[in-house]
């Protein structure tokens, strides 16, 4: 999660107020406390991470993603965070307005099922593909709306929601980082297999 954390600090402004949708244990929130000075305030389910979040010192509250955000006035964050979880909810869609409804700028990250792995996964194997960002089988998977860069991007198009940054990630780079560093801009659906956008709502 290194990178996420890097372009956290890069496009949450110091002293803002950021809302980290299942926030896990609670480091993403913690790090930007302690690098940004901002107010956080995280949304978990699992109880042993929310305990986790507590021992940080990080404000969290217990609920499921599912559920919504309604317990928040609109424009009542700076930013709303999402890592690699809105493939896992019931309606992506409706949370991801419900996102830019009470923070002026979101920023998510997915798994990309368009990555040449999958494809080749499932085109030779005629399995469903198992991976870094995808590390479970079909039947115990959290993933229930997988999706691709084109995809998302379609969604925000109908949407009118605006893309102010696109960072498309390979997680095994670091391997042979010169083989990809040419063409991972070029084709991120097909070379990147973590998607990170930051968007916000068009008036």
């Amino acid at each position: 999660m290194k990178i996420d954390y890097q372009l956290a600090e890069q496009w949450i402004q110091p002293n803002a107020r950021v809302l980290d949708l299942g926030c896990g244990d609670g480091s993403m929130l913690a790090y930007l406390t302690q690098k940004l000075n901002i107010f956080g305030y995280g949304i978990e389910l699992d109880q042993e991470k929310i305990n986790d979040c507590i021992a940080k010192g990080v404000n969290v509250v217990e609920q499921d993603l599912n559920d919504g955000l309604s317990r928040f006035a609109d424009q009542s964050f700076d930013t709303v965070v999402m890592a690699r979880a809105l493939q896992a909810v019931d309606a992506p869609d409706q949370l991801l307005l419900d996102m830019l409804r009470v923070g002026r700028e979101v920023i998510v990250t997915f798994p990309n099922f368009a990555h040449w792995q999958n494809r080749i996964h499932l085109g030779i194997k005629g399995m469903m593909p198992m991976s870094e960002a995808l590390p479970f089988a079909w039947y115990n998977t959290p993933n229930i709306h997988l999706c691709t860069f084109n995809d998302f991007e379609k969604l925000c198009e109908e949407h009118d929601i605006h893309i102010i940054n696109r960072f498309a990630v390979q997680e095994s780079e670091e391997r042979y980082p010169a083989l990809l560093a040419k063409f991972i801009k070029l084709n991120p659906n097909l070379l990147a297999d973590v998607a990170i956008y930051r968007v916000t709502k068009q008036d």
